[in-house]
């Protein structure tokens, strides 16, 4: 298992008007002021997706426009990044839509090498004990196959998503594991000229 380095939050801000261009106007104005109090926390990286407006219409009720888009922060500062998550809620009127943690591309990369050699080293012990038990003092690899999980799930752990008695109180986070694994596996082709007989 390899410990989660890396958090992505995501916040949603959203905006319902009779008039679409108002609402519009509020959820561009509100993501605009997030995005520059992201710009100014070193370490987190900031990207805008899901952009969406449509009309609601209800029987009975008036009908209104309702626009969203979503702000995506990302950082391996866990505190900073959670507390720049709470300042969102309680300041811009953002709602924290997910958040998750992943072992970064560096990190899950350097586990893969360390347990890809030690995998190996296992292999070929098992084929030279393969190769004594029947009987051949040598071998050698055929096809080789390694595979890793690219995509392994963390399990992320979130303690809290708000304090209810204090809105300013910090998103408590904590990341987690994720497990990295590799598996060798191959051709142990027995050397038949040199079996002990």
């Amino acid at each position: 298992n390899v410990a989660n380095d890396r958090m992505q939050a995501m916040l949603r801000a959203e905006a319902d008007n009779a008039d679409a261009a108002q609402a519009a106007s509020d959820v561009n104005a509100r993501i605009a002021r997030a995005l520059s109090r992201a710009r100014a926390v070193a370490g987190v990286d900031a990207s805008t997706t899901g952009y969406s407006s449509f009309q609601i219409t209800e029987p009975n009720r008036p009908p209104r426009w309702r626009v969203s888009q979503t702000l995506v922060l990302e950082g391996s500062d866990f505190a900073a990044l959670a507390g720049l998550v709470s300042r969102m809620q309680a300041t811009d009127g953002l709602v924290l839509s997910a958040l998750n943690f992943s072992v970064s591309a560096a990190t899950r990369r350097a586990a893969e090498d360390a347990l890809t050699q030690q995998a190996i080293k296992n292999w070929q012990q098992r084929a030279q004990s393969a190769a004594q038990g029947f009987g051949s003092a040598t071998w050698r690899a055929g096809r080789i196959t390694i595979q890793t999980n690219d995509f392994g799930r963390p399990q992320p752990m979130l303690r809290a998503s708000m304090a209810a008695a204090d809105a300013r109180a910090p998103v408590a986070v904590e990341g987690g594991m994720s497990e990295v694994t590799v598996t060798v596996s191959g051709e142990a082709i027995l050397d038949a000229s040199r079996s002990q007989r």
